[in-house]
C-alpha cells in the first residue's frame, strides 16, 4: 500500500474514532455551560470565587475533578474497546460511515512530536498530565 493511502485511513481512522469515541462523551458536559469572557485573550484576567470566598486565577482552577475525570477515561477507553471490537461488524460499519460526513470537515491530523519523544524515551515511565 502507497504511504499516501496509508495516511489518509490513518488520519480518517482517527478522526471518526475522535469523533464517536471521544467527543460525543462526558466531554460534552464538561465543555457546557457558559464561558468566561477574557479581554487579555489568555484569562490572565478571569477570576473564580469559590464558596468560602478564596479568588482562584482562571488559569489555576481545576475545571475537571478526580471523579469526572475518570468517569470520562472510562467511558472513553470501554468506546475505544467497543469500537475496535465491532469494527468488522457491517452494521457497526454502516453507521461509521454516516458519522464519516462529519468528521471529514475536520482538519487532517499531523504526527505529534511531542508524543513520539514521550514513547521513546528509554525507561521513561508513563505520564498523565496534572499527576
Amino acid at each position: 500500500m502507497k504511504v499516501e493511502d496509508e495516511e489518509r485511513i490513518a488520519a480518517n481512522l482517527s478522526k471518526i474514532m475522535a469523533m464517536i469515541c471521544i467527543r460525543n462523551t462526558r466531554l460534552e458536559d464538561l465543555h457546557a455551560g457558559m464561558q468566561p469572557v477574557t479581554l487579555t485573550g489568555d484569562y490572565s484576567d478571569v477570576r473564580v470565587i469559590d464558596a468560602t470566598g478564596q479568588t482562584i486565577p482562571w488559569r489555576e482552577v481545576s475545571h475537571v475533578d478526580d471523579a469526572q475525570m475518570a468517569d470520562l477515561m472510562r467511558e472513553i477507553v470501554n468506546r475505544l474497546f467497543t469500537f475496535h471490537m465491532r469494527r468488522d461488524d457491517p452494521s457497526f460499519r454502516d453507521h461509521l460511515e454516516r458519522w464519516m460526513t462529519a468528521s471529514n470537515k475536520w482538519d487532517n491530523p499531523v504526527l505529534d512530536t511531542a508524543f513520539l519523544d514521550a514513547v521513546a524515551e528509554p525507561g521513561a515511565a508513563p505520564k498523565t498530565r496534572g499527576a
